[in-house]
């Protein structure tokens, strides 16, 4: 294999693994837009979407075409109880004490999965076969493509419903001031819960549909989750575009750096991107200064 065709797989590559980092960092945004923190037991919801998902096949013998929205409605349901039960009643506590209870939340979630599943690494199977297709000299496998096609549609229906639908237009009011939201009639606590409702089965989804490809198991939600926080950090914590390119920017330059230079700096490259964001450019490389969210 030549460099360009070397070159071209690690991008096809890249732009997969970017794809599953994405949807994880709007999970990320959307929650932070509806109250302002970040939720760090995100990429535990990842782990639930591949693990529900596994259980559901071997346990209850279901097709995976029923497993799959079955677990992700489990997922959102998960989410539901986790704002219930541990976000709402703090909710007029300070930002920092409710980003401690979801770390304190992730800390649970994992624990509860690995006494439930145990510590083994599961693979789920392919939705459509492991049959590589060849592009230009280089290889992907038709999971490849479901990230793709799963990522893009997931994408364009989060812009329809923050854009054309009653309940996203009141939940983007409550991001932009809750008090005036209130105030005008919408239920800010009911907005809240479902933006971790929807937070929640998008994080299921991306660990559902790279879980043929990475694998999961109880932990695999540490790594996954802290890579979609730095996706969204990179995009500014939008809900849209912007977390898209930088989970894709964040892929690539890994899948290089991974290839050209080691696979023992993978995980670190991901960080190394972070404190650069976070020292050079708070605000992300799409986001505007703000001097205070209120």
């Amino acid at each position: 294999m030549d460099f360009g065709t070397q070159l071209l797989q690690y991008l096809l590559s890249g732009l997969s693994t970017g794809a599953i980092y994405a949807l994880i960092g709007i999970g990320f945004s959307i929650v932070y837009h509806a109250i302002g923190i970040i939720n760090f037991a995100q990429g535990e919801f990842v782990m639930l979407g591949g693990m529900v998902t596994l259980f559901l096949l071997q346990s209850l013998h279901l097709p995976l075409w029923a497993a799959i929205p079955l677990a992700v409605l489990l997922a959102s349901l998960a989410g539901l109880v986790f704002e219930r039960l541990a976000i709402r009643p703090l909710r007029k506590a300070p930002p920092l004490s409710l980003v401690i209870v979801t770390i304190g939340g992730s800390i649970l979630i994992r624990g509860l999965a690995m006494v439930i599943w145990g510590n083994d690494t599961h693979r789920l199977p392919s939705f459509s076969g492991d049959d590589p297709i060849t592009v230009a000299g280089a290889t992907l496998l038709p999971q490849h493509l479901w990230i793709f096609g799963i990522t893009i549609a997931l994408i364009i229906l989060n812009k329809w419903f923050f854009s054309h639908t009653i309940s996203g237009k009141a939940m983007r009011a409550c991001s932009y001031n809750p008090r005036a939201a209130g105030l005008v009639g919408i239920d800010v606590r009911r907005m809240t819960m479902f933006a971790f409702m929807i937070s929640a089965a998008m994080g299921a989804l991306a660990g559902i549909i790279a879980a043929p490809l990475t694998m999961t198991s109880y932990d695999v939600g540490i790594m996954l989750g802290l890579k979609g926080f730095c996706a969204a950090i990179i995009g500014g914590m939008s809900s849209g575009l912007a977390t898209v390119v930088g989970g894709l920017v964040l892929g690539v330059l890994e899948s290089l750096g991974a290839g050209l230079i080691s696979s023992g700096y993978k995980d670190a490259i991901a960080f190394v991107i972070l404190l650069l964001i976070l020292l050079l450019r708070p605000q992300g490389l799409f986001g505007r200064p703000e001097s205070e969210r209120v």
